[in-house]
């Protein structure tokens, strides 16, 4: 796999693949080009929050995912959130996000080695999406998650 850590000077070509995710699969909140950059140093500058992982196959980066730290008193431990997870439309269907779940899954990746869990968020429109979840032993989660925003 082609996985590997995003460096600061890729943060300008993730935050663009950050700005069309947003674009084709949209959320409550807008994505900016500034926020994408934020979290991008913030992660950077903080590597106990998680990970910006890219997908670079020779050809530039092809997708990311967004791997954030959170420690689940109730699951026992750290829990990965991949708060985002994308690849460009030519990269799709060729078994990427797959492998990348499958391989986080069992800690064979250099991150979140000894998480206790794996959780992800998708937006309901995303059929596509939410069928590579079931498919890999993702469920729904019991609780309704509730936000507010300051």
């Amino acid at each position: 796999m082609n996985f590997r850590a995003c460096r600061p000077d890729e943060h300008e070509a993730v935050s663009q693949l950050m700005l069309r995710l947003y674009e084709e699969d949209p959320a409550s909140t807008p994505m900016t080009r500034e926020m994408a950059l934020s979290t991008l140093r913030r992660f950077a500058q903080e590597p106990v929050r998680g990970v910006v992982v890219v997908y670079d196959a020779g050809r530039g980066i092809e997708g990311y995912a967004l791997l954030a730290s959170f420690w689940s008193n109730e699951q026992g431990g750290e829990v990965c959130v991949i708060d985002e997870l994308y690849f460009v439309p030519q990269a799709r269907g060729l078994g990427l996000a797959t492998g990348l779940l499958k391989a986080l899954a069992r800690g064979v990746l250099p991150w979140f080695v000894d998480a206790v869990a794996l959780e992800l968020e998708v937006t309901p429109k995303n059929t596509r999406a939410r069928a590579l979840y079931r498919r890999l032993g993702f469920s729904p989660y019991p609780n309704a998650m509730f936000r507010l925003r300051r």
